[in-house]
């Protein structure tokens, strides 16, 4: 086995896609990292962006591709519906696999997936790369510290460009569809939400609301409208850990000023995590982001960022969060650890989307799935 870990992406368009923009930058920068090869739906553009990435193999059998003996970690790139098979097909041919978030389409496929995971002696990793973001790391070392004291409340706005004038490029028209597992309350909820509980703790109980204000869409491309079914709109109101109050608004359409903010107040200061340059409009986990503190009565925000490592800087925005990840995995496959976002980690995400949709259902209260140990099976911790 080489001394670099030897990756394989299925989904690596040579055209377009979050693997071009995310993934094969971020693991050119680290040297732990080898591409080897990479795999589409079209022999001709798997051959194509073999070319283009430079990478040995090119494939459009994603069996063939995750059983092949130079991969070590399959990723998995596609649209949400298709994850859940690709995953099962990396997972039964023993590769360590990093699947982008959403995980599946369903909190059902999740669970199988888990399942299949227990006892591998893989590594399995979801793409909720948000938090490691350096803003988000500082942040929760002053948190740790007692910089804002004891937390009271965390107030989350993130607003999306996506949809903006009601259109939508031609790739993105599946996501306006429910059934497919991959609109605003899953990837801005998902990516979100999971820095807000890496830094504030599991969210408890919770109320919300979903709608759909944008009930139509354009696709550019065609001129088609198309009906919307996936809910543009989002707000809740919950409790996490120690009983901090969470309130939380996300929406799709923003003309103006697209951005993520969260903000931590404490009973001797807050911190404020602020989505930073033309980026901010896509979310959280492809934003670069700034972390604001102010401390005292009247106090003032001071940028408590700090520097980050110059090769960071180098990497395109969206690149730079994927890298980190992949860095952290670099780490957990040389020592045997599991520090970065599991399988297990997607599950409580997608459980916790669950009692979303549920609370907004039934117009309840509802208590949600927080025990970070996910029991599956008797006797079996996932």
């Amino acid at each position: 086995m080489s001394d670099r870990t030897r990756v394989g992406i299925i989904g690596a368009s040579p055209e377009r896609g979050w693997a071009s923009r995310a993934h094969i930058p971020a693991l050119r920068a680290l040297p732990e990292f080898e591409l080897t090869a990479v795999g589409t739906s079209r022999r001709e553009s798997a051959e194509q962006a073999a070319r283009v990435f430079g990478a040995a193999y090119a494939f459009s059998d994603a069996r063939a591709l995750a059983e092949h003996p130079e991969v070590d970690l399959v990723v998995i790139t596609v649209k949400v519906p298709a994850h859940a098979e690709l995953i099962g097909i990396a997972i039964a041919a023993g590769k360590h696999v990093y699947s982008e978030w959403p995980l599946t389409r369903t909190t059902a496929e999740a669970e199988e997936l888990v399942e299949l995971t227990v006892n591998s002696g893989r590594h399995h990793v979801v793409g909720l790369q948000a938090r490691f973001s350096r803003a988000v790391e500082h942040a929760r070392t002053l948190l740790s510290e007692g910089y804002v004291g004891n937390v009271v409340s965390a107030t989350v706005y993130s607003a999306r460009g996506k949809g903006v004038g009601g259109r939508i490029p031609e790739w993105a028209a599946y996501t306006v569809d429910i059934d497919n597992g991959a609109g605003l309350l899953e990837v801005v909820g998902g990516h979100t939400l999971d820095p807000v509980e890496y830094l504030l703790g599991d969210i408890a109980e919770l109320s919300a609301d979903l709608a759909i204000r944008h009930p139509h869409t354009i696709i550019a491309e065609t001129q088609e409208t198309i009906r919307v079914t996936s809910p543009d709109h989002l707000l809740l109101s919950g409790v996490a850990e120690g009983g901090v109050v969470v309130s939380v608004h996300m929406h799709d359409a923003k003309l103006t000023d697209g951005r993520t903010r969260i903000e931590i107040s404490g009973t001797e200061g807050d911190l404020a995590l602020v989505s930073d340059g033309p980026s901010g409009a896509g979310g959280i986990q492809m934003s670069d982001l700034r972390l604001l503190g102010s401390r005292g009565a009247g106090g003032t925000w001071q940028d408590l960022t700090g520097p980050g490592a110059k090769s960071a800087d180098e990497l395109p925005t969206e690149s730079r969060h994927v890298a980190a990840l992949y860095s952290q995995l670099a780490v957990d496959l040389r020592t045997g650890e599991q520090t970065i976002p599991s399988f297990e980690t997607g599950l409580h995400m997608h459980r916790l989307l669950d009692a979303i949709r549920r609370s907004a259902e039934t117009g309840t209260r509802v208590q949600t799935d927080s025990n970070p140990s996910i029991r599956l099976t008797p006797g079996a911790d996932a």
